[in-house]
């Protein structure tokens, strides 16, 4: 692949503490994740997953080394500057929904748009849109406790999507899903890739990782697996 990778990360550190009591959550983590990648991070409790996932998402900052995000050296970003990264360029999936309870989905949808001062008639336009994307248009006008939890986690996707960022990074999105909601979930990343979509998703659970093209596996902070792989599925779904 060529052009300017969508995640550059060169030999990352975070330590927490000092002395005794010091915690190396990631320990010299190098990795590019280049435009329409379907990248899978997993590893056991502790291995540095989240810590991992912080510093993608611009939640957090390495000890040493540095991270690119399309380009974008985002240590060198004022607090100002990353929160608009964080709008603008990514597109986040938690674990939790984190859905609005009282206002329907496709209002749910259109808040980040909102952040970015865009016309309500277009916000409507570009939510509905990203509704449609994820097979729920037709949910719009339901609130989150009116949909099921397979359905808010789509919302959230959709959510992700809106702002058209350089990158989506999932948490743990499977993880308050039952099967079929989780199968659901994964044909829309499957879709959303082979659309073009660049996503990184972060889990403990090998049938979510088999999904993706590519596995990266931490293991006390460092990477000990990085391959490529055939993914599980989607030939299934699509015969």
């Amino acid at each position: 692949m060529t052009g300017t990778p969508v995640l550059d990360v060169r030999n990352l550190t975070r330590v927490y503490g000092d002395g005794a009591t010091e915690v190396r959550a990631l320990d010299g983590v190098t990795l590019r994740v280049e435009r329409g990648e379907y990248v899978a991070v997993t590893g056991s409790s502790g291995s540095g997953k989240s810590t991992l996932m912080n510093i993608l998402g611009c939640l957090d900052t390495p000890t040493t080394g540095g991270c690119l995000l399309d380009g974008v050296d985002v240590g060198r970003l004022t607090d100002a500057q990353l929160a608009l990264v964080r709008n603008r360029r990514i597109g986040f999936v938690f674990q939790e929904f984190s859905l609005i309870p009282r206002i329907s989905a496709v209002a749910n949808v259109e808040l980040p748009l909102a952040y970015h001062g865009i016309k309500p008639a277009e916000r409507r336009r570009r939510a509905m849109s990203a509704l449609d994307l994820i097979g729920l248009a037709d949910r719009a006008d339901h609130e989150p406790h009116q949909l099921s939890g397979g359905q808010q986690q789509r919302v959230a996707v959709a959510r992700a999507l809106v702002t058209e960022s350089a990158l989506l990074l999932a948490d743990e999105p499977t993880g308050n899903l039952d099967s079929h909601a989780t199968e659901e979930l994964l044909s829309v990343f499957d879709e959303l890739n082979a659309a073009g979509r660049t996503i990184v998703i972060i889990t403990h659970e090998p049938g979510v990782g088999a999904r993706a093209d590519r596995l990266i596996t931490l293991f006390d902070g460092r990477i000990v697996e990085d391959s490529r792989q055939e993914p599980a599925g989607r030939h299934a779904a699509a015969a």
